[in-house]
């Protein structure tokens, strides 16, 4: 059986090891503004939120152009973006109904989908 980890597409970047899970988003935009609050406060897994107009983007291995066109979740020393990092999000929490929706908005006939949704959005 593969993890469901193992669907989400990532890039490999080492980000500094004293932080585990960073959630880099546009700080000038209400919306994602909120949501990194809300995620930050409602998530059981400690998550740093940062807007990219402060966040150091380079120790991260981000541009900043990739940074403002899509959230971006550093995790475990890889990044997911956009509705990968959304997924992801939602795929590290203890609670097994995120993790299925997590699950669900990776799976091959889903993703594109979601990738829509989320740029939607």
């Amino acid at each position: 059986m593969v993890s469901t980890l193992a669907l989400l597409p990532f890039r490999a970047r080492i980000s500094p090891p004293q932080m585990t899970n960073i959630l880099i988003f546009d700080g000038d935009c209400g919306f994602c503004t909120t949501t990194a609050n809300w995620i930050t406060k409602n998530s059981l897994v400690p998550i740093d939120a940062q807007p990219y107009q402060w966040a150091k983007l380079a120790e991260f291995g981000l541009t900043e152009k990739e940074a403002a066109a899509k959230v971006q979740l550093i995790s475990e020393g890889k990044i997911y973006a956009g509705h990968h990092c959304m997924a992801k999000l939602l795929l590290l929490q203890p609670n097994p109904f995120l993790k299925l929706i997590g699950a669900v908005m990776v799976m091959p006939s889903i993703d594109p989908i979601s990738a829509k949704v989320y740029d939607w959005v």
